[in-house]
Parts: structure tokens; C-alpha cells; sequence
């Protein structure tokens, strides 16, 4: 593993913290994060190393571990005062074997039995969460969705993350596979839009980030005019970004494609709601359109916002808050944290 990078990040002193404390490991394909947490869910000390998959998995376990012990280290306490660690990782995954799977991005670390060997080298117990369920999770107990009572987040990205939980609990499913949510379809035609499984129809089809893409240039090749014509043109790629400042920039069908996908997310929404019956909506990931900080994220929620309610069953069209997500990047290890902090209690 490569050298830990210590990143700046609002924390409490180990003298304030809540006892028991735990760490909370979230794998990504470019970097690893990596941090200690106490029995509130506020951040004692946080690192972030880079994941160098081509070195192997045991390379990345051994790696986790060096950098928690170093961190443990330099806060003054004892490797004995942290009970156990919360492992995010992308899936597919087995949870109940704790193996990683096939993910897509990290081609050298397939059927890895990843939280033993994370639990080995760190020696403490490992409790396994897919990356979003994780983040999911991060945002129900410290973020967006503090103090509600069930919670569903959509994690939107290259493709349409997710997470479910229902009274304190996250839904994982008896296979592994719950709160799948990018995977609900919400177009039934056999030509619907295909996502990255091939399948039709489904929501990340629409919504994730290449679908979105490929609407915008669909649309420019039956002649619509736009900046983003011009970026073609150009030799540019066009990505989410790029459709964001054309519509930041007044571009007509940069803004029709951006609120075009919050109509799609709407339908995601609506499911889920009727399902679920949960007090908040989260959207998080990279591709909110600025999110809350930005004049086009802040009207792409608005139009989900409209467009739900009426959609929805009449006792439910005032009771559900759909809101941006709050924690960022730090989701995924403060709810593989949580999540670690769920078992210990159940079993303390």
C-alpha cells in the first residue's frame, strides 16, 4: 500500500468521546477512507490512503490495518480501546461469508474473502456492508437522515447506488442483495434503455450517469441545438458536468436533460415511498447538479419535489422530506462504523 494521507476533517478529542469506539474502513477504486469513530458517530481522527489495486487485496488488508494502528498511535490511545471495524466495499459480495465478489473496478481483488482478512491484520471483528448500504446507513445516524425512522437514499453516480433502512435496521436482504435501488425498473418496454447488467428499464438506465449522457446526445444527433453540440464539436467528451454548466449557462436541452432525470429519479422515489412508507428521501453522490449549493441542483430537487407527491397515495403526499444528502465522502465510513457499532451492541 502506498503512504497514508492525512486529510483535514472537523473532529471531537479522544478526552470528549463516547465510549465504545470503532473504525469505519470505506474501499473505493482510487482511495481507501479510513476512520475512528466513537459510540455518537463523530470522527476522532480520519485518514485516507490510496487503494493501488493491482498490488492485491491482502496488500490493501495489510495496508487498512498499518493505517489504523498509526492512527490509534498518534491519538494517544490503545489498539485495545477500538471494539471492532465496519468494512464498506462495492459489491457483488457474499455478506454472510464476507467475500468480495466480482467488482467491476477492482478486477484483481475478485473472490477475496476480504473481511476475514481485514478482521486478521487489524485484529478486531468485521462487520461487511455493500459501499452505498454503507453510506446509506452514515447518513441515517449522523447525516440527512438523523432522527428519522426509516430512510431511503439514492446514491447517484456512474450508476445508482442505494440504501434502505426501517426503524434502525438496514435492508440487506437474504441474499445480500437488498436496497438495490438503482435496479427497480421504471420502464416496462422491452426497447427501454438497457443499464450496465443489460438489463431494460431500469432506473440507473435513466438516471445514471451514462444514461443521462446518452439522452443529450441522442438528442443532439436529431438536430436540437446546443452548447453541448458545440463541446462535440469540439472534440470534448460531454459528461454530467459538462451538461451542467451548459445548463448553468442557459442551455435549453442541457436544462431539459437535467430535469428530465429528476422526472425519471421521481418514479425511483415514488416506488420506494409506497414500499417503504419512510419519513426521508436522501439523494447523495456525485451527480446531484451541485447539490444543494448550486441554483440548478436546488431546482432539480424542486422538480422532484413536484413530482412525487402526486404520485403518491393521499395520506403519504405531505409526510415524506426528500432532501439532499449532508456528510459527502465521509458516509461510507461513518456508516461502516455504525453498522459495526449495531453488532457490537447486540452482542455486548
Amino acid at each position: 500500500m502506498g503512504q497514508a494521507q492525512h486529510i483535514s476533517t472537523d473532529h471531537i478529542s479522544v478526552d470528549g468521546a463516547q465510549r465504545p469506539l470503532l473504525v469505519g474502513i470505506d474501499v473505493g477504486g482510487t482511495n481507501i477512507k479510513i476512520g475512528l469513530v466513537d459510540d455518537l458517530g463523530r470522527t476522532l481522527a480520519y485518514r485516507t490512503l490510496p487503494t493501488e489495486p493491482e498490488k492485491g487485496a491482502e496488500d490493501a488488508a495489510r495496508g487498512m490495518s498499518d493505517c489504523f494502528r498509526q492512527m490509534v498511535q498518534e491519538t494517544g490511545l490503545d489498539v485495545q480501546d477500538v471494539v471492532r471495524a465496519g468494512l464498506a466495499t462495492p459489491g457483488p459480495m457474499d455478506l454472510s461469508a464476507g467475500i468480495l465478489l466480482t467488482p467491476g473496478n477492482l478486477p484483481q481483488w475478485w473472490n477475496f474473502p476480504i473481511r476475514d482478512r481485514v478482521s486478521h491484520h487489524c485484529g478486531l471483528p468485521v462487520t461487511y456492508a455493500n459501499d452505498a448500504n454503507a453510506a446509506a446507513y452514515g447518513e441515517y445516524w449522523r447525516g440527512a437522515g438523523q432522527g428519522s425512522h426509516s430512510m431511503v437514499m439514492f446514491t447517484l453516480g456512474t450508476g445508482i447506488g442505494g440504501g434502505i433502512i426501517v426503524d434502525g435496521m438496514l435492508v440487506d436482504g437474504a441474499h445480500g442483495a437488498g436496497s438495490e435501488c438503482g435496479h427497480i425498473v421504471i420502464d416496462p418496454r422491452p426497447e427501454a434503455r438497457r443499464d450496465s447488467l443489460d438489463k431494460p428499464g431500469t432506473l440507473e438506465a435513466y438516471c445514471g450517469s451514462y444514461g443521462v449522457v446518452a439522452r443529450a446526445i441522442e438528442a443532439i444527433d436529431v438536430g436540437r441545438k446546443s452548447l453541448l453540440e458545440t463541446q462535440r464539436s469540439n472534440g470534448n467528451s460531454i459528461t454530467p458536468l459538462v451538461i451542467a454548466r451548459a445548463a448553468e449557462a442557459g442551455d435549453a436541452l442541457a436544462r431539459e436533460i437535467v430535469l428530465e432525470t429528476a422526472d425519471y429519479l421521481a418514479l425511483g422515489c415514488v416506488s420506494l415511498i409506497h414500499v417503504i412508507d419512510p419519513d426521508r428521501v436522501v439523494l447523495g453522490g456525485a451527480m446531484t447538479f451541485g447539490g444543494e449549493q448550486a441554483s440548478l441542483g436546488r431546482e432539480f430537487l424542486e422538480r422532484i419535489r413536484q413530482t412525487v407527491p402526486p404520485r403518491l397515495l393521499p395520506p403519504l403526499r405531505d409526510q415524506v422530506n426528500i432532501i439532499f444528502a449532508t456528510l459527502g465522502g465521509d458516509a461510507g465510513y461513518i456508516g461502516a462504523a455504525g453498522l459495526a457499532r449495531l453488532e457490537y451492541h447486540a452482542h455486548a
